[in-house]
């Protein structure tokens, strides 16, 4: 679920710039190579700040992909996709703002707990099931639109709301692995549109109909 990159941290409490700080850095650099002197320096805070607000690292990676969540949370409420009347019309502004915001840098638009999975999902646990927890409570914001979706276009599948819910995901999280694969952000766009695609077939749209933009009005189905 990737959110705009701040170029700088901004200037609140310690804590909150060393959130946002690794945010940033660890999208850039990964979990790894990211250092405590990386996050310091990026959040303008000393060591003692960060171990006044984090036991250790690990820590810090674990309150990061709750923060990740809060934040994408409340951007996602407020984006534009929400406004269209018809449910599947709605879940394919989302996959279409998927795709808008998918701009700028590799760092810009990837996915912070999808980064961190990748590289903590054994060595640290705790990192891994709040980054799980991030991602499926994401997709969790789908399920009502396309359970809705299904009554309102007669679609009775033996998949659930949930897992299509989940797919979404894989595709955008796969989406951002090949954007890193090759730094190029087109392909990332192209798995985007394939998802919409799939989506539109799923329901029985005809796929060159592809549904509201993510910034367009309401429309009706």
């Amino acid at each position: 679920m990737p959110r705009p990159t701040k170029q700088n941290p901004e200037r609140g409490d310690a804590r909150t710039r060393l959130l946002e700080a690794a945010r940033d850095v660890i999208r850039s650099q990964g979990f790894a190579a990211t250092t405590l002197d990386d996050l310091c320096k990026s959040a303008g805070v000393t060591k003692g700040a960060f171990f006044h607000h984090f036991e250790n690292k690990e820590a810090l990676g674990v309150a990061a992909a709750a923060f990740w969540a809060e934040t994408t949370s409340a951007f996602f409420a407020e984006a534009p996709y929400h406004d269209h009347d018809d449910p599947l019309d709605r879940l394919l502004a989302y996959v279409a703002f998927r795709k808008e915001i998918i701009e700028g840098d590799l760092a810009e638009f990837t996915c912070l707990v999808g980064t961190m999975t990748q590289e903590v999902y054994l060595s640290h646990p705790a990192i891994r099931d709040a980054c799980a927890a991030s991602i499926f409570g994401h997709a969790a914001t789908l399920e009502p639109d396309i359970e809705a979706a299904m009554k309102a276009h007669g679609i009775a599948a033996d998949w659930t709301p949930a897992s299509l819910a989940a797919h979404t995901q894989a595709v955008l999280q796969g989406a951002f692995i090949l954007a890193k694969a090759t730094g190029d952000r087109t392909i990332a766009r192209g798995s985007v549109d394939h998802l919409q695609r799939y989506l539109l077939l799923l329901f029985g749209r005809a796929p060159g109909n592809n549904g509201p933009s993510a910034r367009g009005g309401p429309t009706h189905g």
